[in-house]
């Protein structure tokens, strides 16, 4: 199965390395073509002639993955406008609405990574200092990516830095907790037409 992603952020950023990594870890043996768009105005207007583009170099499926707020977080942002956005950019191109699948993910990337504490816990520990995290309950709500700068200042003395993230999705013992955000479970059912 090949299957292509199209993201925010740059090539070999968070967001790739990150979604490349779980999709492998859902479905061994997939076949990933990424490619990056920058941030979320770039992706919207641009998603259409790069998702036609997948499909023509054999991509069963292309799965448009975004984060519902960027990372300027100014104002209150709208999945219904960006999915309009995405959709008239699509259409623009002819694509083939059946071999689309939009991930919208609440509220950004960190998100999940937030969703395992096992792994944050692993990452931030050093060989003489084992850290323990707290389990999120909601790793969904209120501004994940500063909640992980906090963890980051607090037990690493320094901030997140996106260099991190695949450090993270990579300490994920298995996909336990992570499943448990619905938009993960999404973009596992998108992505590799499994169910978690």
């Amino acid at each position: 199965m090949k299957v292509g992603l199209i993201l925010e952020g740059i090539r070999d950023g968070a967001d790739q390395k990150v979604c490349e990594h779980l999709a492998e870890r859902i479905r061994p043996g997939i076949q990933i073509k990424s490619e990056a768009l920058g941030n979320k105005p770039n992706l919207i207007a641009k998603c259409g002639s790069v998702a036609a583009q997948l499909l023509d170099d054999g991509c069963e499926r292309v799965v448009i993955v975004w984060d519902l707020y960027p990372a300027w977080r100014e104002g209150k942002p709208c999945r219904k406008l960006d999915r309009d956005g995405i959709m008239k950019s699509l259409v623009a191109e002819n694509v083939d609405f059946d071999k689309i699948a939009l991930v919208c993910i609440e509220e950004e990337l960190e998100a999940w990574l937030l969703a395992d504490h096992r792994a944050l816990s692993d990452v931030l520990s050093k060989p003489h200092r084992q850290v323990n995290i707290k389990r999120q309950k909601y790793p969904e709500r209120g501004n994940p990516k500063t909640r992980l700068i906090k963890i980051f200042n607090e037990h690493r003395g320094h901030t997140y830095q996106f260099r991190f993230a695949e450090s993270i999705v990579r300490a994920m013992p298995d996909l336990n907790r992570i499943k448990r955000v619905a938009t993960f479970r999404r973009f596992a059912l998108k992505v590799a037409d499994v169910e978690l």
